[in-house]
């Protein structure tokens, strides 16, 4: 009898060992599930309209109302394709095509011109899945570049494509090409002339952030449902430029960078600066390597690294876990973001996120 009290109580144990260990499983499995879903569910995305001199005094409430207009249109053009269960690429060029299309922005219709009195235009377009790139650079008759680089980077086996090379595959991949008239816009034109003016009756030599005579370069960065990034920048490159100038907008690493293991990256400001400090992969490289976080390798590029060589501008960012970057060190950037929540902050001037 005792024997049989025995296994009785041991079978009644093993069971309510296995019964715990079921209810365990099951809290584990629903938790773990949980985790997915709230990562999956996780979104966002950030945008810049170009850093540089921009001054609230020299701003008119008017002109400070229509970049703000444009910069909530844009972005939550792009946060409603993220919401809807979009791609961050397809964000990324939707949203840059709303200010490309403005005069506002120097990138497609509202591009500064070049000493010769034209407008070449430069974008680039990168995916963190798969590091999957495409680019342009010295286009004049494209309408929205991010578009053209979005298809090199689909269609081709290339990386970037520039003048009329660039323009044939667009004419090929059936993009809307325009008269290079088009991109006229005559704040843009007596920028140019002004510049070509100092340059007569001063020096060669210039800084291209005298007044707003260089800034407006836009970009976009974006996290989906899935857990992909991307980043895409569009630019007219800078006032005045010769020689068919390239900045660092089209080059990849400098201008544009994701990679799903850390960030999505666009950067703005002095091209030659920031080609030289690889900066919108440096910033990735100190988060895979260092251990930093995105603010923390954004400061230290940005507020130490690009003043050390010279260089100022800035850059927007988004982490593969939604956190958001808008770093600068002029003495403005037009920029926003929206989080999954909907949250929407916008910026212009240096003294806080939310003029």
């Amino acid at each position: 009898m005792k024997k049989l009290l025995f296994l009785f109580s041991f079978v009644t144990l093993l069971s309510c060992d296995q019964n715990s260990e079921n209810k365990l499983e099951v809290a584990t499995s629903a938790e773990e599930n949980k985790t997915t879903t709230d990562a999956t569910q996780n979104f966002g995305i950030v945008i810049h309209g170009g850093a540089g001199t921009i001054l609230k005094e020299n701003m008119s409430d008017s002109l400070e109302k229509a970049y703000k207009d444009k910069m909530e249109e844009a972005i939550r053009t792009g946060h409603e394709i993220l919401a809807n269960g979009g791609t961050a690429v397809e964000a990324v060029q939707r949203t840059i095509n709303i200010m490309e299309d403005s005069p506002l922005f120097n990138s497609a219709k509202g591009a500064v011109f070049t000493n010769e009195g034209i407008n070449e235009l430069d974008a680039s377009i990168m995916e963190g899945k798969n590091l999957n790139a495409g680019a342009v650079a010295g286009v004049t008759n494209v309408k929205n570049p991010i578009n053209l680089a979005f298809e090199v980077m689909e269609n081709s086996e290339h990386v970037l494509l520039s003048g009329k090379g660039a323009e044939d595959f667009a004419k090929e991949r059936g993009l809307e090409i325009v008269d290079p008239s088009y991109f006229y816009t005559e704040n843009r034109f007596k920028a140019m002339e002004r510049a070509r003016n100092r340059e007569d009756n001063e020096t060669a030599f210039y800084d291209p952030f005298v007044k707003d005579e260089k800034f407006g370069t836009v970009g976009c960065a974006a996290l989906d449902k899935n857990g992909n990034l991307a980043a895409g920048t569009s630019t007219g490159g800078m006032s005045n430029k010769k020689y068919n100038r390239i900045g660092d907008s089209p080059i990849i690493g400098a201008g544009t960078y994701a990679n799903n293991a850390t960030c999505a990256i666009s950067s703005t400001g002095w091209g030659e600066f920031f080609i030289r400090g690889v900066v919108a992969y440096d910033i990735s490289a100190m988060m895979e390597y260092k251990g930093m976080s995105l603010q923390e390798a954004a400061s230290e590029v940005i507020q130490k690294k690009q003043p050390a060589l010279g260089g100022n501008g800035g850059i927007i960012a988004i982490d593969h876990r939604g956190n958001v970057a808008m770093e600068f060190n002029t003495e403005g950037m037009y920029r926003a973001s929206m989080n999954a929540k909907g949250d929407l902050q916008l910026g212009i001037y240096k003294e806080n996120n939310t003029d």
